[in-house]
């Protein structure tokens, strides 16, 4: 100690005291081998529980790759979704191959294709090319027009429109009625080249026909013919074919005027009349008065008239 503060009293009288080389190296090796053993320089003891902890751990880094896999399935699905519009639309490098838009909104469509429904935009035009037809083919289905509630529906074996509001045909051209269900302004006629029509339930004040051609009703089952006011029937001749029974109801009376026939091929008859009164048949007589009122009487006894005191026909029958 009393050299070291001998040499700084005469550092700090003479100046810096110059060493030698060799006691600069000894110096430097002390130095270094100090502070190659010393590994606690400079340590601070950190509790790593109080970090900030960096990056996505837990329950962030699994909903960051749940995130990333929606992504790719997204991505994977708009693939085929491109790759479906690249193969039918048909875009290539000059454009698209199967159809056409044009600034006026007009959509044309080059080739043939495949549809299943197509919505038209309100007021919306269907047509084919001038001088070009328009093929519009169902496969093994029918092809169906429809505008709110009125249809048309084009089948194999026939074509049928159905309307809620009524419909009306007309040329283009003239702007000419050729068939119209407005029975208010025009009356119904059925077209040029139609010879029947059918319907299941029709409801008009009457029914007519030409003068030179005959009225066919046809049914093949059941026919209802029903008037508020009463039916009548009026025609040079008027006959009834049925296969069943024909019933006749009125709340006043029924009225036939003119000659009246009735075939009795099919009509039951008894062979003897012993089963009158055995109570095995219940049979009436038609009876006519001469103002043309119908009315039954039962059958009691072997060659009964019309005879009977309750009859509705007044003083002569």
């Amino acid at each position: 100690m009393a050299a070291a503060a001998a040499a700084a009293a005469e550092q700090s009288s003479n100046g810096p005291v110059k060493k030698s080389m060799r006691e600069k190296a000894v110096e430097r090796r002390n130095v270094n081998k100090e502070h190659n053993s010393n590994f606690k320089a400079g340590y601070i003891p950190i509790d790593e529980d109080r970090l900030h902890k960096t990056g996505l751990r837990g329950r962030k880094g699994n909903l960051a790759i749940c995130v990333i896999i929606l992504l790719f399935i997204l991505a994977v699905i708009n693939l085929i979704i491109t790759l479906v519009i690249w193969s039918v639309i048909r875009i290539g490098p000059n454009g698209c191959d199967s159809m056409e838009f044009h600034e006026s909104g007009l959509l044309r469509f080059k080739q043939v294709s495949d549809m299943g429904v197509i919505h038209p935009l309100y007021k919306s035009t269907v047509g084919g090319r001038r001088n070009e037809n328009l093929v519009i083919t169902g496969n093994n289905q029918p092809i169906v027009f429809q505008q709110g509630t009125t249809k048309l529906s084009v089948e194999k074996n026939k074509t049928s429109i159905t309307s809620d509001i009524g419909m009306q045909f007309f040329d283009p051209r003239t702007q000419n009625i050729l068939f119209s269900t407005d029975y208010e302004t025009h009356e119904f006629h059925l077209p040029s080249g139609v010879k029947s029509l059918n319907v299941q339930k029709a409801s008009t004040e009457r029914i007519t026909s030409n003068a030179t051609s005959d009225l066919n009703i046809k049914v093949d089952g059941r026919a209802i013919v029903r008037g508020n006011e009463g039916v009548f029937i009026m025609g040079k001749t008027i006959e009834f074919h049925m296969g069943g029974n024909m019933e006749l109801k009125a709340e006043n009376s029924i009225i036939l005027n003119g000659t009246v026939m009735v075939s009795t091929t099919r009509l039951p008859s008894s062979s003897s009349g012993d089963q009158l009164g055995a109570g095995e048949w219940v049979r009436y007589k038609l009876c006519m008065c001469a103002d043309g009122t119908l009315f039954k009487v039962q059958v009691t006894g072997q060659n009964m008239g019309c005879q009977v005191s309750d009859h509705p026909c007044g003083n002569t029958h």
